[in-house]
């Protein structure tokens, strides 16, 4: 990919996600020319100076573009896609950057219609607690994993840009259809989300609330470390994929109803089954990716 370079990138929501993936680009001399687009005046100026993008841009800057980037929560990309699809370059591929796909494509198909051929759903796997554009880094993307969700209507064309400059930023590519790829993440990404953020919460209406988190460890710590994550983003990716996220709460319901069968009998053998196979499991896992 070393000879891969686009003249204009736009980057729609300049955050962690948006201004990380225009970091990367950059390092890897990836683009002529990298435009910021959002909601927020300030925040563009802020990802200006940072030298996160080039310019702070309009929605005319979609006309030229090699690329638009969509970067900002799930429940914020049909509007987006509504505010650039009259301006949309004929060969102008568009990507996106968000957690959830069945319900981002069906935004897509109505915004864009027609030209829905030109948007490559997509989903890298990194992130960070912190947010905004000082929070992006060139490196976030190196060796993470990056899925995209290509469409029937997709062109052999635009699905290779959306792939080379995943790649360009270190991401490792992987592809999947949309709804295989909702039903997997509903497991093992937005499940723990909303265990960590709910104890959290839990804990915080406690009326010793101020004692539980001056005592909490460690293992507090690392337990909740993602309930410090965007809780706009987290909202909406809850809510787009519900029916999903509904299966794997009640599986995990129906778990924790059997972890209270063994408390309640002092079953000791039987914890330690449990605790031995998730740890071995956890183990093997780790080993796996670490290899």
């Amino acid at each position: 990919m070393a000879d891969f370079k686009l003249n204009k990138v736009v980057v729609y929501g300049v955050g962690l996600i948006g201004g990380s993936f225009a970091l990367a680009l950059k390092q890897a001399d990836g683009a002529a020319e990298i435009v910021g687009l959002g909601r927020s005046t300030a925040s563009l100026e802020i990802a200006q100076g940072l030298g996160v993008i080039d310019r702070v841009g309009d929605l005319t800057d979609v006309r030229d573009a090699d690329l638009v980037l969509l970067a900002m929560p799930v429940g914020k990309m049909e509007a987006a896609m509504l505010a650039i699809a009259p301006h949309l370059g004929a060969k102008t591929v568009v990507v996106d950057a968000g957690s959830t796909k069945q319900d981002v494509v069906a935004a897509a198909r109505r915004a864009f219609g027609s030209r829905i051929a030109q948007f490559v759903p997509c989903h890298p796997i990194a992130g960070a607690e912190k947010s905004g554009a000082s929070a992006a880094q060139a490196g976030l993307y190196i060796d993470k994993r990056i899925i995209v969700t290509p469409l029937p209507e997709n062109t052999p064309f635009a699905i290779a840009i959306a792939e080379a400059a995943w790649t360009v930023c270190g991401g490792d590519v992987s592809v999947m259809a949309p709804a295989q790829h909702d039903a997997m993440f509903a497991a093992v990404s937005h499940l723990p989300h909303l265990l960590a953020f709910t104890l959290v919460d839990e804990f915080a209406k406690r009326p010793d609330a101020a004692e539980l988190f001056g005592n909490a460890g460690s293992g507090f710590r690392d337990f909740t470390r993602i309930a410090g994550s965007h809780p706009e983003m987290w909202r909406d990716i809850s809510v787009a994929n519900r029916a999903a996220l509904i299966t794997e709460l009640d599986r995990y319901m129906n778990a924790l109803l059997q972890l209270r069968v063994l408390l309640a009998g002092a079953d000791a053998e039987g914890l330690e089954r449990l605790f031995t196979n998730a740890r071995d499991t956890r183990n093997f896992w780790l080993d796996s990716i670490e290899k």
